[in-house]
């Protein structure tokens, strides 16, 4: 028997054991994590059943079939894209029994404290602190851009432990519970009028020593795990044919012919070839993760992701003319995700303006491409080897 034949076996027996249409959400997905169908490249135990990542397909296409629900990962794309496998690169094994389980689930959302006001770009140049005290630390300073923040159980943070050291090295990687009291969490309202983002103020919040990841002092390599990950869940998303921002464009052009020119048909074709060549690009580098953690490849990928949103959004309002300036709802909500499909073509347009920054700027992504991929020489960097506390700020 194949691991193929031998993961539909197990799918069938899971269902077979709780049927969807008998069986409550929250109880078939804690079984199917139990069962080690949650993610199949995942150790034993953990949900997984260390099998290649590529065979992960079978048991979604079976599940799928059966009309079983599944964890919707969009609500919980930080925890699934990046908390987990860094938690599973780098945590202890009671780590790994705590967080993952309810992070695949959904029943603990997860949010990213990485971002400061003076350290975006520049994310090394971080200023929050940890100090120790005995088994615990404490955490002062302020995050933002920060997503599900206003809904997270639990974040991964960095900060910085050691002054003293330069700005790369001192720094620390911890899981931060989110209802401590010194965590205050204030709306970040958008161009959209969305407050999907918001500003996280750490005021002596206690982090016990149990809840680092990773060395004291290593936390930017451990970050680079998140990082890495972040980019490939932003820009090497799966889509369908026609899937994402070129969708709308593309269903509005076949149906109002009296909006088409020539000028507007030659820059949809070129667009169009554009996101599919991304889209297979995307699923090529979703090939190569089988074999191994993401690398710099995935600044490429979300590179990409940025500008052609930016630019097909841009298409779409000149396509639709008067319509392309009208916008549904400018009121202020709280979403639980981005829904870029969802909304009308001023939202797209407005909400793409924040792709080049989101997950990494698309000026330090050229740079990761150029030194990383391209092996280009690195830019002079002069305060690599300065101690952070000396830095100019």
């Amino acid at each position: 028997m194949t691991d193929a034949d031998e993961l539909r076996r197990r799918t069938r027996e899971l269902l077979a054991a709780h049927p969807p249409a008998e069986t409550g959400r929250l109880d078939f997905l804690r079984a199917r994590f139990d069962a080690g169908l949650a993610w199949v490249h995942f150790p034993e135990g953990l949900g997984g059943l260390g099998l290649p990542r590529s065979l992960q397909a079978v048991v979604d296409a079976e599940l799928e079939a059966a009309g079983a629900p599944d964890n919707d990962p969009r609500r919980i794309g930080i925890g699934l894209g990046m908390a987990a496998p860094t938690i599973l690169q780098y945590g202890t094994d009671e780590q790994k029994a705590r967080f993952l389980r309810p992070l695949w689930t959904g029943e603990e959302v997860w949010c990213q404290l990485f971002s400061e006001p003076g350290a975006g770009s520049d994310l090394a140049a971080l200023g929050t602190r940890a100090v120790r005290e005995g088994d615990t630390w404490v955490v002062d300073g302020q995050k933002v851009w920060t997503s599900s923040a206003h809904l997270a159980r639990w974040a991964i943070l960095i900060a910085r432990t050691d002054p003293g050291l330069p700005k790369h090295r001192g720094i620390t990687y911890f899981v931060c519970d989110m209802t401590d009291p010194g965590v205050e969490v204030r709306p970040l309202r958008q161009i959209t009028g969305e407050a999907e983002f918001n500003e996280v103020f750490l005021t002596d919040v206690r982090i016990p020593d149990a809840h680092r990841l990773g060395e004291a002092g290593d936390g930017w390599r451990v970050a680079q795990t998140t990082l890495n990950n972040e980019r490939v869940a932003i820009g090497g998303m799966r889509l369908p044919r026609e899937g994402g921002m070129i969708g709308p464009v593309a269903k509005t052009w076949r149906e109002r012919l009296e909006l088409r020119t020539h000028d507007l048909h030659q820059r949809l074709l070129k667009l169009w070839v554009e996101a599919e060549v991304a889209r297979l690009t995307g699923e090529r580098l979703r090939q190569q993760l089988v074999a191994g953690q993401p690398g710099p490849e995935g600044a490429g990928m979300k590179l990409a992701f940025a500008r052609l949103n930016q630019e097909i959004s841009g298409l779409e309002v000149e396509l639709r003319a008067e319509e392309g300036l009208l916008y549904d709802d400018w009121s202020m909500r709280r979403p639980e995700l981005v829904d870029f499909t969802g909304r009308d073509a001023g939202y797209r347009y407005l909400r793409s303006k924040g792709n080049s920054i989101e997950g990494g700027t698309s000026e330090v992504l050229l740079n990761i491409v150029a030194e990383r991929v391209l092996g280009l020489p690195a830019e002079p960097r002069t305060d690599k080897d300065v101690a952070w506390k000396d830095l100019a700020r």
